[in-house]
């Protein structure tokens, strides 16, 4: 199996970087193929702009969505992601690892997002029709493919549960996990979270390196979260709405994006 590890945090020496050599080496030792792109270490450039989009006019407005598809039809988009792009192709399973920053991605991981999921790649697929919404949550460029994150908390576990203060983690990670990984087809894996980082002492390292071998050790077995497949028969088109039919009827929110009652993870 081909790996892409995209890293995101500034510190090497971190918990986050002792997770992801972990990671690596016990993929390496299952005999898989990784690459990690270390976006900080790259100096990775996060905000979408004018530079992006070389074969824009001088005296052209910037409309992103519009270059971004210009520039994909046309190859002509920057260096460094024509690179990210070729990796995503390459890799069979795509790993997203990240400190949770304000209830998000760092905004280095989203830059990365922003820049490399393209129009015509990553999104603007597929036929729309009063049948199909285009070729997108389930289906797209990406299918086929395995995706998860590695995500490090300051909180406390109970703190993202249900009736957790900081809202369940399931929901904190569904625009990340349904709307940039699901969206272009990944098949997305439960998260493997680790909490109260800020507090873990080195013997307590050990016992999560161990959790997160074993999740490398599955990567290409475990389940993904069983979100509903857009053209799947599950949502009315065009309004995208869920059928009246199906989920729990007092249900609301993301869980009812998921064929499982109760949480994704």
């Amino acid at each position: 199996m081909k790996v892409l590890l995209v890293f995101a945090h500034p510190e090497s020496r971190s918990l986050s970087g002792a997770l992801r050599d972990v990671a690596v080496k016990e993929l390496e030792a299952q005999g898989h193929e990784v690459r990690v792109s270390d976006l900080y270490a790259d100096g990775w450039k996060s905000e979408v702009d004018r530079a992006d989009f070389p074969s824009l006019e001088p005296d052209a407005r910037l409309i992103p969505v519009a270059a971004s598809k210009k520039g994909f039809e046309a190859n002509t988009l920057t260096a460094d992601v024509k690179a990210e792009i070729e990796k995503l192709l390459w890799a069979d399973t795509l790993i997203l690892q990240f400190p949770l920053w304000w209830f998000a991605m760092p905004a280095i991981l989203k830059g990365w997002v922003d820049r490399v999921f393209a129009y015509g790649f990553a999104y603007g697929v597929g036929e729309h029709s009063d049948r199909r919404w285009g070729d997108r949550y389930g289906e797209g460029t990406l299918v086929g493919k395995r995706a998860m994150l590695i995500v490090t908390a300051g909180g406390w576990e109970e703190h993202y549960t249900p009736r957790g203060i900081n809202g369940p983690i399931d929901d904190l990670l569904f625009p990340i996990n349904h709307g940039i990984l699901y969206y272009p087809g990944y098949d997305v894996l439960p998260p493997f979270v680790v909490y109260k980082v800020d507090r873990l002492e080195e013997a307590g390292f050990e016992p999560v390196a161990e959790r997160l071998r074993d999740r490398m050790r599955t990567l290409a077995t475990i389940p993904p979260i069983p979100y509903r497949r857009q053209n799947g028969g599950d949502y009315l088109i065009p309004s995208m709405n869920l059928r009246p039919d199906l989920g729990d009827p007092g249900a609301t929110g993301f869980a009812l994006h998921s064929n499982r009652v109760g949480n994704a993870s």
